[in-house]
C-alpha cells in the first residue's frame, strides 16, 4: 500500500483578488472594478501599507478627511471611496 503526499494547503488569496472577484461575480462593469481597486489600493498606501483587516472606521474616516481637506474630493466621490473601503 503507497501513501500520497498529504495534500497542500492552498495559498490565501490576495485581497485585491478577492475583491476583483466579489465584483466580477456581482457583474460590476470593468471601469468599475478598476475604480474601487484604486481606491483601495490609495487608501492602503495612504496608511503606510497596512492590511485593511487592521483597520477600522477611524482609518476610514481619516482618509476621507484626507481626500477632502488636503486634495478637494467632492462629496461624490467620497462616496464612491466609502463604498470601495
Amino acid at each position: 500500500m503507497t501513501l500520497s503526499p498529504p495534500a497542500a494547503e492552498p495559498q490565501p488569496r490576495r485581497l485585491l483578488d478577492q475583491v476583483r472577484d466579489k465584483l466580477r461575480k456581482l457583474h460590476y462593469s470593468p471601469r468599475t472594478e478598476e475604480a474601487y481597486i484604486g481606491w483601495i489600493k490609495r487608501f492602503i498606501w495612504f496608511h503606510n501599507k497596512r492590511h485593511p483587516r487592521d483597520m477600522g472606521p477611524q482609518e476610514v474616516e481619516a482618509f476621507l478627511s484626507n481626500l477632502a481637506v488636503q486634495r478637494g474630493v467632492s462629496a461624490s466621490t467620497q462616496n464612491q471611496v466609502l463604498w470601495s473601503a
